[in-house]
């Protein structure tokens, strides 16, 4: 499915769900990077979710299905955090990256503000991956 067609399938899902329902599914997305998208969301007060990574690096495949599971398991991470995916071959030399001396692919971080609250480095177990999300969960929950 190519992006037109998921946007499209989107839009059509969002109009049939209850208004609540719509959201949901909408905040349940990960974010391709683009230049300012992690700077636009850190400054409007957001908790960002980054996850560097490569089509093809299988510890980013295994990251991914982490978190993905997680986020299944709890909404509170999608209600908290916006998620981010940084391509690791278009983005590795980029400011995105270089800015916070990302070391390589399979890097995960949680950033707030001006803080980055946590960061994995190729990192795969599942209570690693949920400790690092939860850094980004408000402290009340």
């Amino acid at each position: 499915m190519n992006r037109r067609d998921f946007c499209r399938l989107t839009a059509l899902v969002s109009l049939a769900l209850p208004f609540g329902a719509s959201m949901a599914v909408a905040s349940a997305e990960t974010v391709d990077y683009t230049p300012g998208v992690i700077e636009d969301a850190l400054a409007a007060g957001k908790t960002v979710f980054v996850e560097y990574g490569a089509s093809w690096c299988s510890t980013c495949a295994r990251q991914a299905r982490v978190i993905a599971q997680l986020r299944e398991a709890d909404p509170a991470y999608d209600a908290a955090m916006l998620f981010v995916r940084v391509d690791w071959d278009a983005f590795r030399s980029h400011p995105v990256a270089a800015s916070r001396n990302i070391p390589r692919r399979s890097t995960l971080l949680v950033l707030r503000g001006d803080a980055e609250l946590g960061r994995i480095v190729a990192g795969t177990s599942v209570d690693q991956i949920k400790a690092l999300m939860d850094k980004g969960l408000p402290a009340d929950a």
